[in-house]
């Protein structure tokens, strides 16, 4: 048998080659698992719990390098800086032990915000949003246009350093349209009435949010950073087939049509409800859609899924977070495993649907690492 192209002078796997060349179809068929554990490692962390067995005292890189796995390189975001029009100014201002106050001064106007440390997890909870008003919208909207993006070479190198060749240089970009006043300004409830009742200054934001996400893809073109994700959160529990063809489908086709021009693999994070949106997918332009989760943690299964990518479309991740968890045996997951090869090979980036949970256990990722292991080597073989 030919000696193995992805095997490093240590005896490592070369996952960074493993991952773009699945990507880009040039594995010869093979697959990789790419289990996403962080949200395991950052809770377990924040609790000040110390990590079991074999993974005590270990970072995240040294975690995957035990495992012998791959990892999505999603740190490499720190190479793409978002930079502020000089004239704004932010301040920060501590209200309390818990609550803090930001503000964003612009010759258009100000934004405030409100977050809350909460003793649950690392993430705040936010008691004032960027936006609660028309007049913050336009403000929201000034920043982006005004805007702008660089490419910070010293830190894709210290991520390089770090993370070594555990997985490809990948990045997200930030989420488009409906998703950002969702997520990141509004809330649902106040984006979806300001969407009825504020149409021109949302579409007016929509095209300020485009135009600053057409400078960052400049930016990401001219990277070493192949691997593109839509970092958007999709749930069509608040994303309704309308509002999505309306704003969102365009602006995939607009941003994935760029960014295929430059010779990128271009992806979307969808990690709620999906299956009102599948009959889009193939019109999206995208080479993929990340974290889909079928039955019984999801609301589509595998087989729909299929249906809905066809033979085109890359499935990355594809097994429910809950099969890691005690809650289902072992024999679930690795079902679920053989019949996502099955369905999706080679256009599959085999993953965790969104992510293993605190409660999850992580020897089960060997279970999985087994049978990848042992597709790609009868591939070899044949």
């Amino acid at each position: 048998m030919a000696e193995d192209p992805y095997l490093l002078p240590d005896g490592r796997t070369d996952f960074a080659r493993l991952h773009e060349d699945v990507a880009f179809g040039r594995a010869g068929g093979r697959v990789i698992w790419q289990p996403r554990i962080l949200c395991w490692y950052a809770d377990k962390v924040f609790a000040g719990e110390e990590l079991p067995g074999r993974f005590r005292g270990m970072r995240p890189p040294q975690i995957f390098r035990e495992l012998a796995v791959s990892a999505r390189v999603y740190e490499y975001n720190r190479c793409f800086r978002r930079v502020e029009e000089r004239r704004v100014e932010l301040c920060e201002k501590r209200l309390n032990e818990t609550d803090t106050e930001y503000a964003a001064e612009t010759p258009a106007g100000s934004q405030t915000w409100r977050h809350r440390r909460s003793p649950n997890s690392p993430h705040h909870i936010t008691l004032k949003w960027p936006v609660t008003s028309r007049s913050e919208l336009e403000v929201a909207a000034w920043r982006e246009r005004h805007t702008s993006w660089e490419w910070d070479a010293d830190a894709f190198e210290e991520v390089a350093a770090e993370w070594g060749r555990l997985g490809a240089p990948t990045m997200y970009m930030p989420r488009a349209s409906v998703q950002s006043l969702y997520i990141d300004l509004m809330g649902v409830e106040r984006a979806v009435f300001a969407i009825h009742d504020w149409p021109e200054a949302v579409e007016e934001y929509f095209r300020a949010l485009d135009e600053s996400h057409d400078r960052l893809i400049d930016v990401i073109n001219a990277s070493r950073v192949n691997i593109i994700n839509f970092g958007d959160n999709v749930h069509a529990g608040t994303l309704s087939p309308r509002l999505f063809e309306k704003y969102v489908l365009p602006v995939y086709r607009r941003r994935s049509q760029r960014l295929h021009e430059a010779g990128k693999f271009v992806h979307a994070h969808w990690d709620g409800d999906t299956c009102p949106l599948l009959p889009f997918a193939r019109e999206t332009g995208l080479d993929g859609i990340e974290a889909v989760t079928p039955r019984p943690q999801g609301d589509v299964t595998l087989e729909e899924v299929k249906e809905a990518f066809g033979d085109e479309m890359f499935l990355i991740d594809g097994l429910p977070a809950i099969y890691f968890d005690e809650t289902y045996p072992v024999s679930a997951l690795e079902e679920c495993t053989h019949r996502l090869l099955e369905l999706f090979a080679p256009r599959l980036i085999l993953g965790i649907s969104d992510e293993i949970s605190s409660t999850g256990d992580l020897e089960r990722v060997e279970v999985v690492k087994q049978i990848v292991e042992e597709y790609n080597y009868r591939l070899a073989r044949s």
